[in-house]
């Protein structure tokens, strides 16, 4: 019997450093946008649901672009991350927009998933490889996963990025270190966003780039967590964030869970700066001359 297995797609940031809704930009030859391509990949890999994580504001727009191509070929949910989604007894500031973070993004999903999942987020490309392991990752095991890309492949020529640097034991992550990072000849240098000491790190160290394989035991965590969250910024809703790797560490160093940290062979690339997207464009065409993608994606 076919397992279910859902892609759970994180489309609701702002896209701030971007300048705009990168969701859909055109990246592709036939005008394809990055969650096409992760679309594609994860139906080839065998999963059969895709809900996607958005503000409701964009429902319109992202129905008629990205779900007029993707609903004729999968199951497709949609979710809406929403600032009053939280729990009760808080008052969400009227000047904040901004979401509250990727912890939340992924509760906001509960209850339009049943089945193991996958997480991405929906303005990166993250290879064929990397929806292959996590799919059989998720037939085999009951273990979550993440997707471990190595660093070197990831950052940007425009300026330092962000990265959660995997830290791992026996192939198993015991910590996820969210950092600056910048490239300096053969290393990264690293400055945790914690303010803890700076360190360094060799091209080939892996990253998460969020990409990961979860049960929905994750929900239950993830609403007790968010709880003590909203407790402890009570008094300062405006610009604090629920940050979905601060919920992992947590729950690792409380032995509540094991991720297998899964290496990829797969490209990564994402536009963290507007700058970044011919880069990406001439990565998709060597992809599509290779054989990966057809020029048509979708034809």
């Amino acid at each position: 019997m076919n397992q279910n297995l859902t892609l759970l797609v994180l489309a609701a940031g702002m896209g701030s450093r971007f300048g705009g809704l990168k969701q859909i930009e055109p990246i592709g030859p036939s005008g394809e946008f990055m969650i096409d391509y992760s679309v594609y990949d994860a139906i080839k890999a065998g999963f059969n649901k895709i809900v996607f994580l958005i503000k409701e504001e964009n429902y319109e727009v992202f129905k008629e672009t990205i779900g007029a191509r993707v609903e004729p070929r999968i199951k497709v949910e949609y979710a809406f991350q929403k600032n009053d989604n939280i729990p009760a007894g808080y008052n969400v500031p009227e000047d904040r927009v901004k979401p509250f973070g990727t912890g939340h993004a992924i509760y906001c999903a509960k209850d339009k998933i049943n089945e193991k999942f996958a997480i991405i987020s929906a303005d990166d490309f993250f290879g064929a490889d990397a929806f292959q392991q996590a799919a059989d990752f998720a037939k085999e095991s009951d273990d979550f996963c993440v997707i471990g890309y190595k660093i070197g492949g990831t950052l940007s020529e425009q300026g330092t990025v962000k990265r959660g640097v995997c830290m791992e034991k026996d192939g198993y992550l015991t910590d996820v270190i969210e950092s600056k990072a910048t490239k300096v000849g053969d290393i990264v240098k690293c400055e945790p966003l914690s303010g803890a000491e700076p360190y360094e790190i060799g091209l080939d160290h892996p990253v998460s780039m969020l990409m990961f394989g979860l049960t929905p035991v994750i929900f239950e965590e993830l609403e007790k967590q968010m709880n003590e969250f909203f407790e402890a910024n009570k008094d300062d809703l405006s610009t604090c964030e629920f940050l979905f790797p601060d919920v992992l560490s947590r729950m690792i160093k409380e032995d509540k869970i094991r991720i297998k940290v899964l290496p990829t062979s797969a490209k990564w690339f994402g536009a963290t700066y507007r700058e970044d997207l011919d880069n990406i464009k001439n990565s998709i065409r060597e992809l599509v001359a290779e054989g990966a993608y057809k020029e048509d994606l979708w034809s």
